[in-house]
């Protein structure tokens, strides 16, 4: 187990540390974000094996960089760049129910398979977008930071 300023780098709960330390691991949306990840890999599995290096790479890689881009921009430094790589990690998540949409229509996934993901993704989005919304009505004078 690797140990950052004596704290534990995994911890039972799941987390990084103990304490939030990087300032994402407690947010709510980082968290959904992370678990539809790991719910999503096993459907991976599901799909043709033609399709490894085409739908399945795309959903692994769209659905990580939902969860990338959540980590990556609350270290930003600034509301406005942290509302920017929200809005990519919405884009991501939107491509990920497209591609859920397009195993379906190419008959490889059945809306039983998927439905629970769709659900997971649609709370998601609304979470992303409040979160959005209420970093975006902090007005500029009472954030310091560009």
């Amino acid at each position: 187990m690797f140990r950052v300023e004596g704290r534990a780098s995994r911890v039972g709960n799941g987390r990084l540390t103990d304490k939030g330390f990087f300032g994402f691991e407690n947010l709510e949306v980082y968290q959904l974000a992370k678990a539809l990840f790991l719910k999503m890999l096993p459907l991976l599995a599901e799909l043709p094996r033609e399709e490894i290096f085409a739908l399945s790479n795309q959903l692994r890689r769209a659905s990580s960089s939902v969860v990338l881009n959540i980590a990556e921009g609350k270290g930003r430094g600034s509301d406005r760049d942290f509302v920017r790589y929200l809005y990519q990690a919405r884009g991501s998540l939107l491509e990920t129910v497209a591609a859920l949409d397009l195993a379906e229509t190419c008959g490889y996934l059945k809306r039983a398979q998927t439905q629970n993901y769709l659900d997971a993704a649609h709370t998601l989005n609304a979470k992303l977008t409040s979160l959005i919304k209420s970093l975006s009505k902090t007005p500029p004078a009472l954030d310091p930071r560009p």
